[in-house]
């Protein structure tokens, strides 16, 4: 799941966020911690616009430095960046924070990765936006390389040339996995053939299996082997019956029904599902969580 309160979005996030922070967040970390959530997300915005702020808010915590710090509180979930804009950065950079992550979390780092959208963020940060897909697909080849075993990484690109530079802590993991966000055409190539997993941005269930084929078929041509991870956001979610309004995508019912539904997914070829469950307070959440992780999650 997507942890709450890091991103205000007017998109997603519940009132109660806006006046929740640090201990919400470890609060929930450890209930997934317990409940056995696979994985908790953190989201990547360095600045929001004022033309955005509206809808985006402009409350984003950085990834890295919420993921460690849940790392500190938790014991076996894993922590992934949904998505870091990793071309806004130096690949050296972001190999350095991530490493130092998935070392201070005993190798739980998932590394997602995203082009961006926000043209401002680019130009204040001397980055080209017209470009960042280009600059993307770079980044991921050269983290392959600074997120490896190898001490002194090499990697020769366009834009990001080194060699002979040592980077200690190295990762736990012998390979960081690595998914790339998006929905483009574009970016499900570059999940394709460059990433280890797929996180789409909100395909609705009937977009799925021609996404899910189109990636099948991508790594097919290429000879592209390897595992690779199908990720899917499941509609929101209340476990139970609410007695307030959740909204009419919202799916509501029995663990079982619930159970049912969300088995639709793993039919399609999706191998991990993201939820969201819709709630009043942090206790509402919880208790969502640990019903879901208790009745629903071994049913899947």
């Amino acid at each position: 799941m997507q942890l709450p309160v890091q991103s205000l979005s007017t998109l997603y996030a519940e009132a109660w966020e806006a006046d929740a922070g640090p201990g919400d967040l470890v609060e929930i970390a450890r209930v997934a911690d317990r409940a056995g959530f696979a994985y908790l997300a953190c989201c990547d915005h360095v600045a929001v616009p004022r033309r955005l702020a509206g809808a985006m808010g402009t409350t984003w915590y950085d990834p890295v430095a919420t993921l460690a710090f849940l790392a500190g509180v938790t014991e076996r979930v894993r922590l992934l960046s949904h998505v870091a804009v990793v071309g806004l950065r130096h690949p050296l950079l972001t190999a350095k924070q991530y490493a130092t992550l998935d070392r201070l979390s005993g190798g739980r780092l998932i590394l997602g990765v995203g082009a961006g959208h926000v043209r401002e963020e680019f130009e204040a940060l001397g980055v080209d936006f017209a470009r960042r897909g280009a600059v993307l697909d770079e980044c991921v080849d050269a983290l392959r390389a600074a997120l490896g075993p190898q001490e002194f990484p090499e990697h020769h690109g366009k834009r990001y040339d080194f060699e002979g530079l040592g980077q200690r802590p190295r990762p736990v993991q012998d390979r960081v996995p690595l998914w790339v966000g998006g929905s483009s055409p574009a970016a499900v190539r570059r999940a394709a053939l460059r990433g280890d997993g797929w996180l789409p941005q909100g395909d609705p269930r009937e977009r799925l299996p021609a996404q899910i084929a189109e990636l099948r078929r991508l790594r097919d041509g290429a000879g592209v082997e390897g595992p690779f991870t199908v990720g899917a956001l499941t509609e929101p979610l209340y476990v139970g019956t609410p007695a307030w309004d959740v909204g009419r995508r919202t799916l509501t019912g029995s663990a079982e029904a619930l159970a049912e539904s969300l088995r639709a997914y793993r039919a399609m070829g999706v191998d991990q599902i993201q939820v969201r469950f819709r709630c009043r307070d942090r206790a509402e959440l919880t208790d969502q969580m640990a019903a879901f992780g208790a009745g629903i999650a071994p049913h899947l």
